[in-house]
C-alpha cells in the first residue's frame, strides 16, 4: 500500500486533474513568425488568423504572432519550422528556393487578378505544388497573399525594361526573380527584407520591388524617389507548417487551424484590394513620384525567362501553360 502522504498528494492531483490538464493545454503556444513590418498585409493577415483561431481554441492552444523578422528572416523561419521551434511561417517568393516548381509565380504577368489566382490555387497549387512542398518537409495549410509587385528606385522612372539598365535592384531570395531582372538589364541581387531600408538609404541598392503594402509599411518611400507601377509579378503567400511537427499538435487543434487559415483568405484578399487604392494615394502624398510603366514592353521582354523556366524546371512548361490557360 502507498503511504498516506502519497495518497493525499495523488488525491489532490485527481480532484484537480481537470484544471491541471486544461492549464497544460492552454500553455500550448503556437508561434507564427513572419517578416512583415507593422502596417503590412502580412501583419494584418497573421493577426486576423490569430484572432479567429484563438477565439475557437480558447483553453486548448494559442497562436502568438511575431512579425518584423523577430524570429528570423524567411529562410531562417523555414529552418525553424523543420526544427519545431516555431509552428507557422508565411513564406512567399522564397518558396521557389525550396521547391523549383514554385518559381512559376516568378514568371512575369502570369497571374492576372485574384479570380485567376483562385483558379490556379484550385487546379495547380493545391493538387500539384502542395505535395512537392510536403516532400521537402513543408505542409501548406492556407494560401494568402503578398501581392502585385512594383518597382521603386532613386535613379529615374521605369517605363520600359531598358530603363532598368545598370540599376542595382534588391530582390527576394528567388533565383527566378534575379534572372528576370537580369533579362531586363538591371543589376539585381537578393537581400533579406529586414535589411532593405538601410541598403536603400546608404545607396548599396538603387531600388527594390514589392507590393504597395510592403513598400509603405517598410517606409521605402522615405528613401526612394520614384515608384513605377509595373505589376510585374503577383506573389502568393503560404501559411506553412512542418510536415513532421504538425502531426504532434492535437488533431482537433489542427482541424481548427486549417479551417481558420482558409477562412482568413477572404479577409486577406479584401484587405489587399483595399490597400492597393489607399496605399497608392498615401505613397503619392508622401512625395514619391509615380508613373505607370508600359506593361506590353515588359511582357515582350519576359519571353526568354518563360522559355528558360520551361526548359530547366521539370514540368515547368505544363505548369505555366495550364496557369495561363485558366485566365481565359
Amino acid at each position: 500500500m502507498f503511504p498516506i502522504n502519497i495518497l493525499k498528494i495523488a488525491g489532490v492531483a485527481i480532484v484537480a486533474g481537470g484544471f491541471s490538464f486544461q492549464a497544460l493545454a492552454a500553455e500550448l503556444e503556437l508561434k507564427f513568425g513572419h517578416v512583415g513590418a507593422p502596417g503590412s498585409l502580412f501583419e494584418a493577415s497573421a493577426n486576423e488568423f490569430a484572432k479567429l483561431a484563438n477565439a475557437k481554441l480558447a483553453g486548448k492552444a494559442k497562436v502568438v504572432v511575431f512579425g518584423s523578422s523577430q524570429l528570423g528572416k524567411d529562410k531562417e523561419l523555414l529552418q525553424k519550422l523543420k526544427l519545431g521551434t516555431i509552428t507557422f511561417a508565411l513564406p512567399s517568393s522564397v518558396m521557389a528556393s525550396q521547391v523549383n516548381e514554385f518559381g512559376m509565380f516568378d514568371m512575369p504577368y502570369l497571374v492576372k487578378d485574384r479570380a485567376h489566382m483562385a483558379k490556379i490555387e484550385k487546379e495547380i497549387l493545391r493538387p500539384k505544388l502542395f505535395p512537392l512542398a510536403e516532400k521537402k518537409g513543408f505542409k501548406i495549410i492556407g494560401v494568402w497573399e503578398n501581392g502585385f509587385r512594383h518597382i521603386t528606385n532613386n535613379k529615374h522612372p521605369i517605363n520600359v525594361p531598358s530603363d532598368l539598365k545598370g540599376i542595382k535592384l534588391r530582390t527576394p531570395k528567388s533565383v527566378w526573380r534575379v534572372k528576370m531582372f537580369k533579362a531586363y538589364g538591371a543589376n539585381p541581387a537578393p537581400l533579406s527584407f529586414s535589411e532593405v531600408f538601410v541598403a536603400l538609404k546608404t545607396g548599396t541598392f538603387d531600388g527594390q520591388e514589392n507590393p504597395y503594402a510592403q513598400i509603405a509599411s517598410a517606409k521605402f518611400q522615405e528613401v526612394q524617389k520614384y515608384l513605377s507601377i509595373t505589376g510585374h509579378v503577383y506573389t502568393p503567400a503560404y501559411v506553412t507548417v512542418s510536415s513532421v511537427h504538425w502531426q504532434k499538435i492535437p488533431a482537433d487543434v489542427r482541424k481548427v487551424l486549417v479551417e481558420t487559415a482558409n477562412e482568413t483568405q477572404g479577409y486577406v484578399y479584401k484587405t489587399a484590394a483595399d490597400l492597393e487604392t489607399s496605399l497608392l494615394a498615401e505613397l503619392k502624398a508622401g512625395g514619391i513620384k509615380v508613373n505607370t510603366a508600359n506593361k506590353k514592353a515588359f511582357i515582350e521582354a519576359s519571353k526568354p525567362i518563360y522559355a528558360e523556366f520551361a526548359s530547366t524546371v521539370k514540368g515547368g512548361k505544363d505548369l505555366v501553360d495550364h496557369a495561363l490557360g485558366l485566365a481565359n
